[in-house]
């Protein structure tokens, strides 16, 4: 998923197909163990603009994981903003997707 995003949205760009695997798993490892704690630290400001600021911890985290990963480059905030946001939205068609396959079995 994370190669489709590389094509999607300008600014971000990955070398290879290993390095985007690497990518997905320490992202996912940040969703699972950070992005909790951020989400509780932040419980303020999310119900102030009723969950909106979950994107920004997203673009965050998508940010901090281009700086962690050689050969994954996002040109600006923006680029992690949007990044994560397209990397959302493929995330909750598939996830549909195979709902809906796995029901009408």
């Amino acid at each position: 998923m994370v190669i489709l995003v590389t094509y999607i949205v300008p600014g971000i760009s990955v070398k290879s197909f290993y390095t985007a695997l690497i990518v997905a798993l320490i992202y996912g490892i940040l969703n699972a163990i950070i992005r909790p704690i951020l989400v509780i630290l932040t419980l303020p400001i999310n119900l102030i603009t009723l969950g909106l600021f979950t994107l920004v911890i997203n673009a965050g985290l998508f940010w901090l994981v281009s700086s962690i990963v050689k050969g994954f480059e996002i040109a600006s905030f923006w680029s992690a903003f949007f990044g994560a946001l397209v990397l959302w939205l493929i995330s909750f068609i598939t996830n549909a997707a195979l709902k809906s396959a796995k029901a009408s079995k």
